[in-house]
């Protein structure tokens, strides 16, 4: 079965939306992003997610002791790890783990599969910010090489190609944020209908 994870959450009803929907996996952004919370708000949105939730805080080059911090006090299971973190930092560290990768080519991922991150999730490449394009990138780059049972699938995902996306790549998890947004700001049906279609597409 395909998990799901809603990202880039900032209001406790959108919490409780994608917790009520049967999310596997929450993300608060705590680097530079229209998205980003502090760890004091993240701690308080915390409070809506039941034990079996993962809590991912996602990062971007951020120093050892603000993501120690936000791991004890939110608390976290995951650090998501989007900058140019290299193994051997992530591993220094010791934090449980997710690598992200932008994936432009297939030289891109030449050897991913020997990175020691307990999961690793393939985006497209950011605009404005790291991540959070909303861009779809081309699926066919992930290889026979890349392990399935640790690879998360971000990038452009929605409600309307999740189907079709878990159908080509199946990745262990898909993870969305701006395809469930309207205007800018999640929103609780796109969130239960992104869902939906994932569960459909497994049953």
């Amino acid at each position: 079965m395909t998990k799901v994870k809603i990202c880039g959450l900032m209001e406790s009803e959108h919490v409780q939306a994608a917790v009520d929907a049967g999310v596997d996996a929450v993300g608060f952004v705590f680097a530079p992003s229209r998205r980003r919370v502090a760890i004091a708000q993240a701690k308080e949105l915390a409070r809506f997610v039941p034990g079996h939730v993962m809590k991912i805080g996602v990062f971007v080059n951020a120093g050892r002791e603000e993501m120690e911090q936000a791991f004890r006090e939110v608390p976290l299971d995951y650090i998501q790890y989007h900058g140019e973190e290299s193994d051997g930092l992530i591993g220094k560290i010791g934090l449980p783990s997710i690598k992200v990768v932008t994936v432009r080519s297939d030289e891109d991922v030449i050897g991913i599969s020997e990175s020691f991150s307990d999961y690793i999730l393939f985006d497209a490449p950011g605009v404005e910010f790291k991540g959070g394009s909303g861009k779809v990138f081309e699926w066919g780059h992930l290889g026979s090489d890349v392990p399935r049972d640790r690879m998360i699938l971000a990038g452009g995902l929605n409600e309307g190609n999740v189907k079709e996306a878990i159908r080509q790549v199946r990745p262990f998890m898909v993870d969305v944020s701006s395809g469930v947004e309207f205007e800018g700001r999640k929103d609780e049906l796109l969130i239960r209908e992104f869902v939906r279609a994932v569960k459909e597409e497994e049953s």
